[in-house]
């Protein structure tokens, strides 16, 4: 029987979830999900320098948004430094890493020399061999024996074999002279204590797994599987950068995408099965695997994101999102919804939900059950209000009062008045749309009225009236 499948998610708290790291994280709960596995998160926060608690608290809120949810303890790398240094003792002590006392300026002026005379500036310690008796009395590193002949092979689930040739890798530091481990060290000793079985991460890390595999070999220890990913790049083929727009997972959420459809999105970059765009989360986590992931780098296409969101947006449920709208006004800093605007929001969401491709548009098409009386109409509407039109309203009000309120009693109230007054139930459109919700473009007259009920409605009808 197979070991359970565990991954993991490793950013460094530099800054906010990058829309990469985001997609890569995706990958990795995906993964771990539709095996029953578990999807594991840890801090590289070996830097001090550059990490920052903001910058996790970012992480965290991105993931959260995403609903990226891992299991157990959030590991910090850092908190972890003894137990690398450990490891790396042990690999001193079993003669597969050695003591180097080279200075700074003796491995410049190697590499110098070798530049000039048009050699591999590859660094050869000379202390790789030493005997322990020579050891002078001063700061060494701890670098690790690399294998100095034949092929090391990635076996890598997305981008196939790739074959490294031994005599281009250097002895790696493990230990600083300060008796720190450095981060190459520090992932291994994570991935493997934490027991994880498939690593799912960025291609441009595709090098450092040759590296990393010395030291999972000199620890007889089983080498996780390899799947690094291609970069997103943008509509120009570039990598991704601000050039191109948002790079935060929480702009993202800001700008008013769904969380579903940002994961639907994220998952179809670089990702396929047969053709589908559209998929839950549900069937995301049954189909998705590594072999389905392609070798080249995908484009981010927002126009695209908006598409799946739109669909998103029209398929959930109205309660969540309700809540979801909420949560986008409080991440946007946007005043929240008074209880009886939430109730309302909800009441209207089948009429609001179907072209709506972002939460701020679909707040927009829910000014009529947000706003309040008086009703002031904006400029296009209230070209809709001459004194013709406000007579009309004036007039229908009172064939509204009596009657059921449901749409066949709505519509046959209207298409009558209209009738008797020779023309078509368009002509009332405006001027109802203006009284209603202060503006020309709105959800259906007949939606509005039903959402609103019969003494809201007339209320606002009379105070347009004329």
């Amino acid at each position: 029987m197979s070991a359970p499948v565990v991954t993991r998610f490793a950013p460094s708290p530099t800054g906010f979830l990058h829309i990469g790291g985001a997609r890569t994280a995706l990958f990795n709960w995906l993964y771990a999900r539709g095996r029953g596995g578990k999807f594991l998160l840890r801090i590289e926060d070996t830097d001090r320098a550059r990490s920052t608690p903001a910058a996790t608290e970012a992480i965290l809120q991105g993931m959260a948004w995403l609903g990226l949810d891992h299991d157990g303890d959030i590991v910090s790398q850092f908190e972890n430094a003894p137990r690398h240094a450990e490891v790396a003792l042990d690999l001193l002590a079993q003669g597969k890493a050695y003591k180097c006392f080279a200075t700074q300026e003796e491995i410049a002026a190697f590499r110098e020399a070798a530049k000039a005379e048009g050699k591999s500036t590859l660094y050869h310690s000379p202390w790789r061999d030493a005997d322990p008796a020579s050891h002078p009395d001063a700061p060494y590193v701890v670098r690790i024996k690399a294998p100095q002949d034949g092929t090391t092979v990635i076996q890598d689930a997305v981008q196939g074999d790739v074959t490294i040739q031994n005599n281009t890798l250097d002895d790696m530091v493990l230990l600083r002279s300060d008796g720190t481990p450095v981060y190459m060290l520090a992932v291994v000793v994570d991935d493997h204590d934490m027991g994880v079985t498939h690593v799912v991460r960025g291609d441009d890390h595709l090098n450092n797994a040759a590296r990393q595999m010395m030291i999972y070999q000199a620890m007889g220890w089983d080498v996780p599987v390899w799947a690094h990913i291609p970069l997103i790049h943008g509509a120009d083929g570039k990598k991704l950068s601000k050039r191109h727009g948002a790079l935060g997972a929480q702009e993202y959420q800001v700008m008013g995408f769904p969380a579903a459809g940002m994961r639907n999105y994220l998952a179809r970059l670089g990702w396929s099965h047969g053709d589908d765009e559209f998929f839950t989360d549900a069937q995301a986590m049954e189909w998705f695997d590594l072999d389905g992931i392609r070798k080249s780098p995908a484009q981010f296409d927002l126009k695209k994101l908006e598409s799946i969101c739109g669909q998103h947006i029209a398929q959930a449920d109205d309660a969540a999102l309700r809540q979801e709208c909420e949560s986008y006004l409080s991440a946007a800093g946007l005043p929240a919804l008074t209880e009886t605007q939430s109730d309302g929001l909800e009441r209207a969401m089948y009429c609001l939900k179907e072209r709506a491709k972002t939460l701020p548009e679909l707040i927009e098409k829910a000014h009529f059950v947000l706003t309040s009386r008086p009703i002031a109409p904006d400029e296009k509407a209230q070209k809709n209000l001459d004194s013709v039109s406000r007579g009309m309203l004036n007039e229908l009000t009172p064939h509204l009062q009596n009657g059921s309120w449901d749409r066949e009693t709505l519509e046959e109230v209207m298409n009558g008045f209209a009738a008797a007054h020779d023309t078509k139930f368009g002509k009332l459109a405006g001027p109802l749309r203006a009284a209603l919700a202060g503006r020309a473009v709105t959800p259906s007259v007949y939606d509005m009225m039903l959402v609103l009920g019969r003494d809201e409605t007339l209320a606002r009808l009379t105070d347009l009236a004329e």
